[in-house]
């Protein structure tokens, strides 16, 4: 397997998404200077976010993230690539390493659904696929739990969010979500995933359709957290 891997990378060498350095044969995806210089989530911290954006809105029962997101640094770069540059196997591997980090976390909140944060149809267009999808599916990998896309819908083109504030994007987001068929949520825990949860108005709004619709629990992961 390792000479089968290293005739490919001769031919088609493999570069990281961060620093652009060629992968030597044991590196997946991201070389493992770029991966270690990602600033892991602690504990502590979760829970700081977790009160600061979730608790007081009894939507979200329990969230998890495996990354602090950092302006200009390695895991922006990362997630630049996932999103716009078609590096699905990318996304599938940072979401094995989100899987295999809090497996028994997502056994122990009962999942039965993993629901990947949808795009717009106009933006998925243009994009050519969504970049939650593919962290889900390597989630789903590790965990052994379905994916399911076909509950939720995102019925309106919303602004980016960059430049807003919490309100702004609470007011954004209003009304950006409709059920496509609630029979398979009634009464069901749903693992919601996204790439990078910032102030949680997306993911408390998708919460919030899917628990009007009869979901049981709602939880919530992320690659990465951003202030």
């Amino acid at each position: 397997m390792k000479l089968f891997k290293e005739i490919f990378d001769f031919f088609l060498p493999r570069f990281c998404p961060s620093c652009g350095k060629k992968l030597i044969v044991d590196e997946e995806v991201i070389c493992s200077k770029c991966l270690s210089n990602i600033q892991r989530a602690s504990e502590s911290r979760l829970h700081y976010e977790f009160q600061k954006k979730f608790s007081h809105k009894d939507i979200i029962s329990g969230f998890a993230s495996l990354y602090i997101f950092e302006k200009d640094k390695e895991l922006q770069s990362i997630i630049h690539s996932i999103k716009y540059n078609q590096r699905f196997l990318t996304g599938k591997f940072l979401g094995e390493l989100v899987g295999k980090e809090f497996n028994k976390l997502f056994h122990i909140w009962k999942i039965d659904y993993i629901i990947p944060i949808p795009l717009h149809h106009l933006k998925k267009a243009e994009r050519g696929y969504n970049q939650s999808f593919y962290i889900a599916k390597g989630i789903s990998k590790q965990a052994k739990i379905l994916i399911n896309s076909k509950v939720i819908n995102r019925n309106r083109f919303t602004q980016t969010q960059t430049a807003l504030n919490l309100q702004e994007r609470e007011k954004n987001m209003c009304g950006a979500f409709s059920i496509k068929n609630s029979n398979y949520i009634l009464g069901k825990n749903i693992l919601l995933v996204d790439d990078v949860i910032t102030t949680g108005a997306t993911i408390s709004e998708c919460g919030k359709v899917l628990k009007d619709n009869g979901a049981k629990n709602i939880f919530a992961v992320s690659l990465a957290i951003a202030d």
